[in-house]
């Protein structure tokens, strides 16, 4: 890998990574029950929306760790 891409994903990964906790904390601030009122249902789809999306997150990065080998075929 080329400094240059290591330097951009990092630059990336903290500013991209930093936003998406203070959303996730902003989502909890929800749960102060003398601003807002909600179902357990509500919260429920709440949190698996993001736990599906950090799932599907992980699985990408697991998948371009295992394609970056280099597998060769051949019908011969």
């Amino acid at each position: 890998m080329r400094q240059e891409d290591q330097d951009k994903f990092v630059r990336l990964a903290n500013k991209r990574v930093s936003n998406a906790l203070k959303a996730i904390q902003l989502v909890g601030n929800l749960s102060n029950k003398s601003n807002y009122d909600y179902t357990d249902e509500g919260v429920n789809k709440i949190l698996k929306a993001i736990q599906d999306e950090l799932n599907a997150c992980k699985k990408r990065f697991e998948m371009a760790t295992k394609s970056s080998g280099n597998i060769q075929f051949s019908l011969d």
